[in-house]
């Protein structure tokens, strides 16, 4: 065996063994996660509102504020953050202006979220008179999410060839319709990566909804989106860490993170259908 063939297998080998490190440390943490908290999961525990103090009853009203949140700041990041990056990449060139803003969307793509958090309060909760409500929270997380989408978005534009756009626009196509109906389609089902990372990212977060939406204990749904809601993040913290009787919810925090987990997954599956689905569709 040559020298180079030796040094390629012992790297493919380390990368092998990584690889599925990964992998046993992700088992692990889920099959934990799952053997601790498959106990509780029942009807009741995902359709009831907690109660006695939290040590019973279950998690319903903590699931649709979590869905409340993560569906209103999508709404906001994700039509935001494809168009700044469609100005990016395919007006504004690559000028001094441009490369300045991509070092600031990365600048704040890098701010921990509490920093967020304490903006959102400041801002949305305080300064324009929303309050603690799934508005701010909502406005909160989108804007903490906004450069990971934009980034991700300006990736998958860049990955088109040129020679589509310059066969669009010598067909007689505009710029507009250039984009509209030969690049975001191409690009679209990479689009969606950002999206699936933003999801699990916003679904996950506590500290920027314990300053805008978050409610300790609000066993009810919400009414309006100035409403506050209980959130699967800041309730498994709660019960966790300061709940009346630790060791009766103990489990309920277990079977908590074990819901918090299967909607991310549900959440990802399903964005990674309608990207499988869109890419069919280009290669069709």
């Amino acid at each position: 065996m040559r020298f180079n063939q030796l040094n390629q297998l012992i790297a493919f080998s380390i990368f092998r063994i990584l690889g599925a490190l990964i992998v046993g440390f992700l088992l692990l943490i889920l099959g934990f996660i799952i053997w601790q908290g498959v106990g509780v999961i029942s009807w009741d525990f995902l359709t009831t509102a907690p109660t006695d103090g939290m040590t019973a009853g279950g998690i319903y009203p903590a699931i649709v504020g979590t869905l409340y949140l993560v569906i209103g700041s999508m709404f906001i990041a994700f039509p935001l953050g494809v168009m700044s990056a469609i100005y990016t990449v395919e007006y504004a060139g690559n000028g001094k202006i441009v490369r300045f803003i991509r070092v600031m969307t990365n600048n704040l793509g890098s701010i921990p979220s509490i920093i967020f958090g304490l903006f959102g309060m400041a801002l949305f909760v305080n300064s324009l008179g929303f309050g603690d409500s799934i508005i701010a929270g909502s406005f909160t997380l989108g804007l903490l999410v906004l450069p990971l989408i934009i980034r991700t978005t300006e990736e998958a534009l860049k990955a088109i060839p040129d020679h589509f756009r310059t066969g669009s626009l010598a067909l007689g196509a505009s710029k507009l319709q250039t984009i509209h109906r030969v690049v975001l389609p191409m690009a679209f089902p990479n689009i969606i990566t950002g999206l699936i990372l933003s999801i699990g990212r916003v679904s996950g977060e506590t500290a920027p909804i314990l300053f805008t939406v978050a409610a300790y204990f609000l066993p009810k749904l919400p009414e309006s989106i100035f409403d506050q809601v209980m959130a699967l993040p800041y309730h498994l913290y709660v019960i966790a860490t300061s709940g009346t009787d630790l060791e009766a919810t103990r489990p309920i925090a277990y079977g908590t993170a074990l819901v918090l987990i299967a909607i991310v997954l549900g959440m990802n599956l399903l964005a990674s259908f309608l990207r499988r689905y869109f890419g069919k569709r280009i290669n069709v």
